[in-house]
């Protein structure tokens, strides 16, 4: 089995949404995947972006859905 190597390039970052206490931080990126096409990415990563978790890309039609849906969002449906 080839030993495959997933590269990133983080083109802006946008800011830090949360940071657990053992240093990783959701982030939302502006991310190239395998020198792939640019996307608006949100995951977890580790200290210095040594480690990466599990998280979603989104491309920019697919932000413009999300944004509009989020403008109508009613934040007391979410529990804290």
């Amino acid at each position: 089995m080839a030993n495959t190597q997933i590269t990133s390039d983080v083109v802006k970052a946008i800011g830090v949404i949360a940071q657990n206490k053992a240093g990783w931080q959701r982030e939302v990126n502006i991310i190239r995947w395998n020198e792939g096409k640019a996307k608006l990415d949100i995951r977890d990563w580790g200290p210095n972006h040594e480690k990466v978790g599990k998280g979603i890309s989104l491309s920019k039609e697919e932000v413009a859905i999300l944004k509009s849906l989020l403008e109508d969002i009613n934040l007391d449906d979410i529990e804290a």
